[in-house]
């Protein structure tokens, strides 16, 4: 099976999302916790981050 580099990914899962942004686990998943947060996409029980716009709310933000 071929591996799909994460910048190619549309979703990642929470270790993913750390990895690339080097935010920690626990405060993605503390920031996802938010029913109104734009970037969580839950599949069943399944959390994963939409990639693109958890990159736009990185870049909009002062402090996490």
């Amino acid at each position: 099976m071929k591996e799909v580099p994460i910048w190619e990914k549309s979703n990642l899962t929470i270790e993913e999302a750390a990895a690339y942004s080097s935010i920690g686990v626990n405060k993605i998943r503390e920031l996802s916790n938010d029913e109104n947060c734009p970037f969580v996409l839950w599949v069943g029980s399944k959390r994963l981050i939409k990639r693109k716009l958890f990159d736009k709310y990185i870049e909009e933000c002062y402090s996490i």
